[in-house]
């Protein structure tokens, strides 16, 4: 079987552990992938996207509860939440691997990377929210990431825009706040908490770079201004308007430009 549908394979995969083992055994078989970029790739009758657990229950954001560290449920919720995102960045790289016919090689192999490193990812938060005392889907979550997903489904272009330089490279800004956050709670499933999200951020720095040159290289191929293009997509997807404040060093080194952070300054 091809790289693209073991990658839809493991996308269709429900329970997290069954996905996490998926995702990483197919990474450690790199040197033996058989990969054909042409081939259309439908998807069979009966499989569902994205294969995830019946827990957690998803609810529209705003009645996603903000979880405070300061409290032994406020923390499980907060890394609960970061937990979920991860788990949703592995079908998002997949999704990339699988959908997206005629790429150059790179783009295939790029994307397991993030799908394996997410898989880790997650694997780090699920192990420090069972320290806690709790698994994943004990709390609610949202569906934001996915949706984008789905609305980006029919050009690889915008799905690069939008997805991985857009939702996740909030991440990018979002984490130093966090950890400042668990930082002041000072307990010690809060400052393991910490170390993890020092991984995590290492690691997301080179997935939204990744997104970046992808979106770079589809704009040249088709002739287009990738920083004016870029606001028409976000109006036409209707993706969230960036808000300060932003890792500014974080973002320049995952290959954002100074007149792209002026963009979202502006």
């Amino acid at each position: 079987m091809q790289l693209r549908h073991q990658a839809l394979h493991a996308l269709c995969l429900a329970h997290p552990r069954d996905k996490v083992d998926a995702v990483q055994t197919l990474w450690k078989r790199s040197p033996r992938w058989v990969l054909d970029p042409t081939q259309c790739i439908v998807l069979p009758p009966g499989d569902v996207l994205p294969g995830r657990p019946l827990l957690p229950r998803l609810v529209p954001p705003k009645q996603v509860v903000t979880r405070s560290p300061f409290t032994p449920e406020g923390l499980a919720g907060l890394i609960h939440a970061v937990c979920h995102i991860e788990f949703n960045a592995i079908n998002l790289a997949l999704d990339a691997v699988w959908r997206f016919e005629n790429m150059p090689m790179n783009f295939y192999t790029d994307w397991m990377k993030v799908a394996f490193e997410e898989s880790q990812h997650f694997e780090l938060l699920h192990s420090l929210l069972q320290s806690l005392g709790y698994q994943y889907g004990d709390f609610d979550a949202h569906d934001g990431l996915w949706q984008m997903c789905e609305k980006t489904a029919a050009d690889a272009l915008a799905r690069m825009a939008l997805v991985p330089r857009t939702l996740e490279a909030r991440g990018l800004d979002a984490t130093p706040l966090i950890q400042t956050k668990l930082r002041k709670a000072n307990s010690p499933g809060a400052l393991r908490a910490v170390e993890v999200l020092d991984v995590i951020l290492r690691d997301e720095v080179g997935h939204v770079a990744i997104g970046n040159h992808w979106y770079r290289w589809l704009c040249e191929q088709r002739g287009l201004d990738p920083v004016t293009l870029y606001g028409e997509l976000v109006q036409r997807y209707e993706a969230p308007r960036l808000k300060p404040p932003f890792n500014t060093e974080a973002r320049q080194r995952a290959g954002f430009t100074d007149i792209e952070l002026t963009y979202l300054l502006g």
